[in-house]
């Protein structure tokens, strides 16, 4: 059995119920990103390093629940710079006239013991659709700073190419530079909102 102090195993086994209310995402603690299929062969990884995200979270009642969130075009990164640099323009996400992702949910379901699915508007270039992503809550625990975190794991797949993210190149030996299908990722930490 995993060991765990103390206090971490009271807040595992505690009623998930008293975990609900009003949180924000912590960034220097969550990733938010996506995969790539590079010239068919191989898979490339990047990420968006600069988000915020807010939600309602009601254990009791998840459909009460809500999430938003915000993503800077110009934070990609995928440990390249060069190919970043393209991939804020106009070929690709178009940084300068479409800055932000979002993302607003509009329905949230439990669908497992720990899953809840969250439907909502992705918008991407200028283009919304509609989106599900399934999330598994991973836990909370309060850190050695007094703040109790929960976490949550996630992911879909989506066409860049509905969002107008089309630019490709043939490959000489068939097929495409850049897939058309992208994973995307969500790794999330989020702490209680601050009050006002």
């Amino acid at each position: 059995m995993e060991t765990l102090p103390l206090r971490i195993q009271a807040l595992r086994t505690r009623r998930t119920d008293e975990l609900s209310g009003d949180y924000v995402l912590d960034p220097t603690h969550s990733r938010i990103g996506f995969v790539t299929r590079h010239a068919m062969v191989t898979r490339v990884r990047g990420q968006f390093n600069d988000f915020t995200g807010r939600a309602h979270l009601d254990f009791a009642d998840p459909t009460a629940s809500w999430v938003e969130l915000s993503i800077e075009v110009a934070s990609i990164d995928t440990r390249d710079p060069g190919r970043d640099a393209h991939l804020r323009t106009n070929d690709f996400f178009d940084a300068p006239r479409y800055p932000r992702i979002t993302f607003s949910s509009r329905s949230v379901q439990e669908v497992g013991a720990r899953t809840y699915r969250v439907g909502g508007d992705l918008t991407i270039k200028g283009t919304t659709r509609a989106v599900a992503v399934d999330f598994e809550h991973t836990g909370a625990a309060r850190d050695p700073f007094g703040t109790t975190r929960v976490g949550f794991e996630g992911a879909t797949t989506i066409k860049r190419t509905d969002y107008g993210v089309v630019w490709n190149a043939a490959l000489e030996t068939g097929g495409v530079l850049v897939s058309e299908t992208v994973p995307l990722e969500f790794e999330i930490s989020a702490t209680p909102a601050p009050r006002d």
